[in-house]
């Protein structure tokens, strides 16, 4: 029986950021992927964030159907992002079930990783981005305007904001250089209302969803372990600021990761 009532979530959705890959969600993924099923969560991409979570997203999404990888370093993990790591990633890349590279990008809230060498990091993600023809996943936390001007300068235009918590503008610059917005469970968080505000300005083709599991569960459960299955209160909470019906944003969300990721139209 299923754990949630599915009449009440009548499409399926699409997780597009998760890390099943982590050590809290990694010991079970066959439990995760069963409840994501239930709650009719049929597709998700694995995102990678080191060497280790690289290797993990290939293995999950090469033994189960409709599991994408995506695989990058992380900010704080660029300090391992050496020449051997890029010869190593960008081999990985080139496997089949590789949707995306990242996530990447720059964050200058936990200092733990010098500016430059998050920088170069970034900017060599992009590189491989453009050369494989894949989708670039971002991370920008308090780095808005360098990593618009890297961005832009790099000539990628393809891509997603992820787990967006930034401004209307900011989210406008980004959909001008072709990024798509991707919403996490922070736009069900009671303060966010700046988010929620964002959400109202993105064009409806360049909306995603996302858990970024086991991180920033969405209410009701905050403050508790994420997993994809709840990529279904993000949507609700989403579609209610957007005065959407559930159904129809899970059906606008699905279509754009089906294009964006999987080349369907």
């Amino acid at each position: 029986m299923a754990i949630y009532d599915p009449t009440k979530t009548p499409t399926d959705n699409y997780d597009t950021h998760t890390h099943l890959n982590d050590d809290q969600l990694f010991h079970d993924v066959p439990a995760y992927i069963g409840r994501a099923n239930e709650f009719r969560v049929m597709e998700m991409n694995v995102v990678g964030y080191n060497a280790q979570s690289n290797e993990r997203a290939l293995e999950i999404s090469n033994n189960h159907d409709n599991i994408y990888a995506v695989l990058g370093f992380q900010p704080e993990d660029t300090k391992d992002f050496d020449d051997q790591a890029f010869i190593t990633l960008e081999q990985q890349l080139q496997q089949p079930k590789v949707v995306g590279v990242g996530e990447t990008g720059l964050d200058y809230y936990w200092e733990t990783t010098a500016h430059d060498a998050q920088i170069a990091a970034f900017k060599k993600h992009l590189e491989l981005a453009k050369k494989f023809d894949l989708p670039v996943i971002i991370h920008n936390r308090d780095a808005f305007e360098d990593v618009y001007k890297i961005l832009k300068d790099s000539g990628v235009k393809k891509g997603v904001m992820h787990s967006f918590s930034g401004t209307p503008e900011q989210a406008k610059a980004f959909i001008d250089l072709g990024m798509h917005i991707s919403f996490s469970g922070v736009v069900s968080f009671k303060k966010a209302e700046e988010v929620r505000e964002a959400a109202k300005t993105i064009p409806l083709d360049r909306l995603l969803v996302e858990t970024d599991a086991p991180y920033l569960a969405p209410t009701p459960y905050r403050g508790k372990t994420n997993e994809p299955a709840l990529v279904k209160f993000v949507i609700d909470s989403l579609a209610e600021t957007l005065e959407m019906s559930a159904k129809d944003l899970s059906d606008v969300t699905r279509g754009n990761a089906h294009r964006l990721f999987l080349n369907h139209e």
